[in-house]
């Protein structure tokens, strides 16, 4: 298990709420989001500002995270086990920044109205987009493409006009890949 889903886990043991945690531990809602689904990853202060708040030790912590498994399994029952922040999603990843060198993976999951900003300095890479549930709206440089429940889609990224926007109104949720 990697550490943003110990943290998670260890939060939701607890009956913690994203905010609560973040205010004890004096950070933002989104950067705690962004830690528990291994977007980002705390410096060694701030993780033991968040061990704090969560009431674990933090070598405890990081000695469960050391132990990590070389196969990340995201099962269909824990989709909705997530706590979306302001923004409207999350992007819920597979292994921690880094382990991720050559390619990136996630568990995308998107608010009504909501839309998932485009990487940034990416240079040739490659993204495949695949719905679970829901429907989203690709922006891929002049084409809009409307991606139902089942559809996937491989492009080539294209960072500067490109977005993933859920314009329906109920939660959608994709597997997203790209390469570096």
């Amino acid at each position: 298990m990697n550490l943003g889903s110990l943290i998670r886990r260890y939060r939701k043991e607890k009956k913690l709420t994203l905010k609560t945690v973040a205010e004890k531990a004096g950070i933002s809602e989104g950067f705690l989001s962004q830690v528990e689904n291994d977007v980002n990853s705390p410096s060694v202060d701030t993780l033991s500002k968040i061990c704090n708040a969560i009431g674990v030790k933090a070598g405890d912590l990081m000695n469960q995270a050391s132990n990590q498994e070389k196969l990340v399994l995201i099962r269909k029952s824990e989709w909705g086990d997530i706590d979306l922040p302001h923004t409207g999603f999350i992007t819920r990843r597979f292994f921690p920044p880094e382990n991720r060198k050559v390619m990136d993976s996630a568990i995308l999951v998107i608010e009504p109205g909501k839309l998932i900003p485009v990487r940034k300095n990416i240079k040739n890479g490659q993204e495949v987009l695949c719905i679970l549930k829901g429907s989203l709206e690709l922006i891929h440089g002049e084409r809009a493409i409307h991606l139902a429940e089942g559809d996937t889609v491989h492009y080539l990224a294209e960072p500067k006009n490109q977005s993933i926007t859920n314009k329906n109104k109920d939660l959608a949720i994709a597997l997203w890949i790209g390469t570096f």
